[in-house]
């Protein structure tokens, strides 16, 4: 069943009519008919299967609630040190399907990719990539793409967070295995974290140093060393396995 989100209240039993984007989606390039039937997310974040009653003007009828819920208990937030070209990405698109409640691209000391002049575009254009993935793996909640200007001011949104961590790969290096663990452990329902990951050159050390002075705990992510791209995606994994499965 298609997962589409509306941007007002729903109610069952109430007639619909679909956004021009959901119209070209699923009219247009899915040939949905009347009768077809397809979950949609209102913005209160409860999930409604609403039915098709009138092609041609794209409506719907609200025939039933359901109580789906597949957010993460925890709200995580990941930030990366600006990628390099196209690994952005594909950060937002899997840590959208992993759970991530917010997403923050920073630039750091040893960032190769430069934002600065193109980031309002960037981000509009990796919102985007979140709904998607967000339709795509059923989600409550569409993440929030945001750009943070330097690590002062990612410190500063952070301060309120319930736990804040820095994945440090000379952690890794020292053996480091089991604070993640333990971060896992003392995570409660409703409970905010903030996680960053370096880009392809990693934290200055004087990034970590001044990042710890605020809060922020150093864990490793295992024994290897993993690319920009993965660490982020790992972390998001490991919370899952230490807050739902467990």
């Amino acid at each position: 069943m298609q997962h589409y989100f509306s941007e007002r209240p729903l109610a069952v039993g109430e007639k619909v009519p679909l956004s021009a984007e959901i119209k070209q989606h699923w009219l247009r390039v899915l040939r949905a008919t009347v009768g077809t039937q397809a979950e949609f997310v209102d913005d209160q974040q409860r999930v409604f299967v609403g039915e098709l009653i009138d092609a041609q003007q794209g409506i719907i009828k609200i025939v039933a609630a359901t109580t789906q819920n597949v957010e993460l208990p925890v709200a995580v937030t990941i930030a990366c040190g600006l990628p390099k070209s196209g690994k952005a990405e594909l950060i937002v698109q899997k840590a959208t399907e992993l759970g991530a409640q917010t997403i923050i691209f920073v630039p750091t000391d040893w960032s190769v990719a430069k934002w600065a002049q193109k980031a309002t575009k960037k981000i509009a254009r990796l919102q985007k990539i979140a709904r998607s993935a967000a339709e795509q793996s059923h989600r409550n909640v569409i993440p929030e793409v945001r750009y943070c200007e330097n690590l002062t001011a990612l410190q500063t949104m952070a301060a309120d967070a319930d736990q804040r961590v820095v994945a440090y790969e000379e952690s890794a290096k020292q053996g480091e295995t089991s604070r993640l663990v333990q971060l896992g452990t003392q995570l409660h329902p409703g409970d905010r974290l903030v996680a960053l990951f370096g880009p392809e050159g990693g934290l200055r050390p004087e990034e970590v140093r001044d990042l710890q002075a605020t809060g922020f705990q150093v864990v490793g992510l295992g024994p290897r060393i993993l690319r920009t791209e993965s660490a982020p995606l790992y972390f998001l994994s490991a919370i899952s396995v230490l807050s739902e499965l467990k």
